[in-house]
């Protein structure tokens, strides 16, 4: 994952802005004593990307990578619209308690910008569900220039959105987040239809570290610098998990890019740990007798 990628890392402050007030107000509203589910994972799942994640001779890449974590930011959806065999066939491969959170497809988010999309929606979801209770949060991504003069398309497509779908979205224009007056009305819109507001944590882009929650979940997309800071800015997150936590979140899906991929693992090895410690979860930690000698 390129987007927000710089070249000097070691100059950007990776501080976590203070949560938006109304974040807070949110999470009090589902709190109850019940721990949140968690998942964390990598974007991709192919050896090509996680190179010396797999052991030699791994035959089944899914079913080796679904073994050692929890979840998975299905970004092939993007690019395609997979036939319902495909979804159910993954779905088959990965064990209990494992989720996909697939990005929509390219076609409704870049190319008909949300526009007479539904159609294209419907034929996507008529797929998707094939994964069944393996099927987590759907997320939509908008190009960077979609910008607030399009609003009214933002609110037919969450109003039209089947409720019993989670769905995320991210905005990357930086109007929907500047801009007070469209902000307030994006996560009141967000928040009315129960749709999850997504966070992207890269050093390019600190504008978008809205730390704006409209639901009990978190939907992260965290992007490394392949960097030493990257250990520690993981350390700050799990020190806001925590506090979401007990501000009432039920459930957070952090999801580890990297520009040089392979090196995702080690950091979702390394978040997972301190989750644990922190948060009271119990997550597997991927190729855990592996990363012990890289930590």
């Amino acid at each position: 994952m390129k987007f927000g990628s710089i070249p000097n890392p070691q100059d950007v402050d990776f501080t976590l802005p203070a949560d938006h007030p109304q974040t807070e107000v949110v999470l009090n509203s589902y709190k109850d004593d019940n721990i949140p589910e968690i998942y964390v994972g990598c974007a991709k799942w192919n050896k090509a990307d996680l190179k010396g994640f797999y052991p030699r001779g791994t035959k089944d890449e899914l079913e080796y990578y679904s073994r050692q974590f929890n979840s998975i930011e299905l970004n092939a959806t993007f690019y395609r619209i997979f036939p319902p065999e495909q979804f159910e066939k993954w779905r088959k491969k990965v064990p209990e308690g494992f989720k996909f959170f697939p990005k929509l497809n390219q076609e409704i988010s870049h190319w008909k910008r949300l526009k007479d999309a539904q159609a294209v929606v419907e034929n996507y979801l008529y797929s998707a569900v094939n994964l069944k209770e393996k099927l987590g949060t759907i997320f939509l991504q908008m190009h960077s220039n979609f910008a607030p003069k399009d609003f009214d398309r933002v609110v037919n497509f969450v109003e039209n959105w089947p409720k019993e779908i989670q769905l995320a979205m991210e905005f990357r224009h930086t109007n929907w987040y500047n801009d007070p007056k469209v902000s307030e009305e994006l996560y009141h819109l967000l928040e009315s239809n129960n749709v999850s507001n997504v966070i992207v944590d890269t050093a390019g882009r600190r504008d978008l570290m809205h730390m704006r929650l409209t639901n009990a979940t978190a939907f992260v997309r965290y992007v490394g610098a392949n960097h030493e800071s990257d250990y520690s800015r993981l350390d700050t997150w799990v020190e806001r998990l925590k506090t979401w936590k007990k501000q009432g979140i039920k459930e957070i899906g952090f999801f580890v890019h990297q520009n040089i991929e392979k090196e995702s693992p080690l950091l979702s090895a390394y978040f997972i740990k301190k989750l644990n410690e922190n948060l009271e979860s119990d997550l597997r930690i991927p190729n855990e007798e592996h990363q012990s000698k890289l930590l």
